[in-house]
């Protein structure tokens, strides 16, 4: 989408060769224009220094070059897995820096607090921080935290975590032409024009709610103080069977909201321990917290991205969008499928209309409009420029 003064745009490629991969996607995006900043979000699968490469050569020398390696990627004409999705921007009233941290030399909250600091200086009227960052390295709450600890709340954050092979050995993050690992990105976003945030899930509460009475990081011990395996089996009418029945497959996930002003933060619960009985997420659930088994259907999931692109689009306060940034979850895509994720991609086209997006599938959404917390798990998670 273009204005007299400002633009975003949106390319995508399914390319097997990464340089015509890379070329492909950004000259769909960036249209022979001058680009303040390109979003990369690629599948590890690619030689990356070689799709940026091609990427540089269309954004030209002075373009900031961002990104992080997918568990799929999402564009204008759907989605893909192993392939690359481009948003650009540019022209006038936009002010974007950045700065990368390493999570194995700082610690998660240094590295996030160290990333939040490309935000100095950018005195716009309307701001955001994107965070890119490692999806493997452990307590991805810390990023957000450490971000949190120099922006307080004056500052909202979006972004996601970096998705990586079927070994979950490695993800990938980018920043100008060089491809790091075990790292936290911040991209400091500034803008004359309103900037609208969306985060939606579709899942809804099943009663009676229950207190976390003991957990630690993501492990939960106990709920209502009883064994917290104990309690997932028999509301899933699984009294006696082993823990790995639970988590057999992506259609039979298993999430728990907590309590928060706006709706549910979902956590996924992906493992049991079937001799302490406790059962483990794939982010901070704290303790003495208010909390739901969650379920949703099919037909809510779709819902629930249209209600994240309308939320994102009515924080423009009336201003024509230019394009949007998408973050959704990976485990939303395993559970949609591939019928569901192009049903997905159709109901975002709706509700943005001729607004162009990119975005990739992640190993955990970031976004922080209220309060200190900030990481999401099966959420679309939006962000909406005029």
């Amino acid at each position: 989408m273009q204005t007299p003064h400002r633009w975003f745009g949106a390319g995508h490629s399914t390319a097997a060769d990464s340089a015509k991969a890379g070329a492909e996607a950004a000259t769909s995006a960036i249209g022979g224009r001058t680009p303040a900043v390109v979003f990369v979000f690629a599948s590890h699968q690619h030689d990356l220094p070689a799709l940026l490469m091609a990427v540089r050569a269309e954004a030209g020398p002075h373009a900031l070059v961002v990104g992080a390696s997918t568990l799929g990627e999402l564009a204008n004409d759907g989605a893909s897995a192993g392939g690359v999705s481009v948003g650009a921007l540019g022209g006038e009233g936009f002010t974007v820096r950045a700065k990368v941290a390493h999570i194995s030399d700082a610690g998660h909250r240094q590295a996030g607090a160290e990333a939040a600091e490309a935000m100095a200086g950018v005195t716009s009227p309307h701001s955001v921080l994107v965070l890119l960052a490692d999806g493997l390295s452990g307590d991805p709450h810390e990023v957000v935290r450490g971000a949190y600890s120099i922006l307080g709340a004056a500052v909202p954050l979006v972004g996601g975590f970096a998705g990586g092979g079927s070994d979950r050995s490695k993800t990938f993050q980018f920043i100008g032409d060089t491809v790091f690992t075990d790292a936290v990105v911040g991209i400091a976003l500034g803008s004359d024009a309103p900037i609208g945030i969306g985060i939606a899930h579709g899942w809804h509460r099943l009663d009676p709610p229950m207190i976390v009475t003991r957990s630690r990081g993501g492990r939960i011990y106990e709920l209502d103080d009883e064994p917290a395996l104990d309690v997932l089996l028999r509301r899933n009418d699984m009294v006696g069977r082993p823990a790995a029945e639970l988590f057999h497959d992506v259609h039979a996930l298993q999430a728990i909201g907590l309590s928060r002003r706006n709706g549910e933060d979902i956590r996924v619960i992906h493992d049991g321990d079937d001799v302490e009985r406790s059962i483990l997420g794939m982010s901070d659930v704290p303790q003495g917290a208010l909390c739901w088994l969650m379920a949703a259907d099919h037909e809510a999931l779709i819902q629930g991205a249209v209600d994240s692109c309308l939320d994102a689009l009515d924080g423009l306060d009336g201003k024509v969008p230019l394009g949007v940034l998408a973050f959704d979850c990976g485990a939303r895509r395993g559970r949609l499928g591939p019928d569901g994720m192009r049903e997905e991609m159709a109901a975002m086209r709706s509700a943005l209309g001729s607004t162009p997006y990119a975005g990739f599938y992640t190993s955990g959404e970031i976004a922080r409009v209220r309060g200190a917390l900030g990481t999401h798990h099966l959420t679309l998670v939006t962000l909406a420029l005029a």
